[in-house]
């Protein structure tokens, strides 16, 4: 428990120097809210009003910002985010097809995390990548031009060295 409270105030710590970094400059909220999601993987209640405090803003400001953009997590993640592209280009290829065995692989549905907090589920908008179509992001790894038959071997990729 204490490892937890002193991890705790290193994060806090953290994001103190990000917020003394950016505070003064216009429009960074978004920038700020970027880096207290990396420190602490997600945006819970408690680091928006402490991010609110420091910076004077209302809690409704920042959880507006926090619940509008799909980027921002107030629930906690897995280490791995699979986005399923269900754009027009992914879809008429066959993403949902991918999504469905994604699901039956893990386990999960759209917007779940595993119980051993390795994959999230996500189902995303075109990413640009229209030529690969169907495509999956995993972190920052793109695959494209899939078939549910990829998917157990993809996923493997990333439970093998745990």
């Amino acid at each position: 428990m204490k490892t937890q409270t002193n991890n705790q105030l290193d994060d806090y710590k953290a994001l103190d120097q990000v917020i003394e970094t950016y505070k003064d400059e216009q429009g960074t909220l978004i920038h700020i809210l970027q880096k207290a999601q990396d420190i602490f993987g997600y945006l819970p209640m408690t680091v928006q009003s402490y991010i609110a405090e420091k910076l004077s803003i209302p809690i409704s400001t920042i959880n507006g910002v926090v619940s509008f953009y799909s980027l921002f997590s107030q629930e906690p993640t897995g280490k791995y985010t699979i986005g399923v592209c269900l754009g027009t280009a992914c879809y008429v290829k066959g993403s949902n097809d991918i999504l469905e065995a994604i699901k039956e692989e893990l386990g999960l549905d759209v917007g779940e995390t595993t119980s051993n907090k390795m994959f999230t589920l996500k189902a995303t908008r075109c990413i640009g990548a229209c030529g690969l179509a169907p495509v999956i992001t995993i972190n920052d790894d793109v695959y494209g031009r899939l078939s549910p038959s990829d998917i157990p071997s993809i996923i493997h990729k990333y439970t093998k060295n745990t």
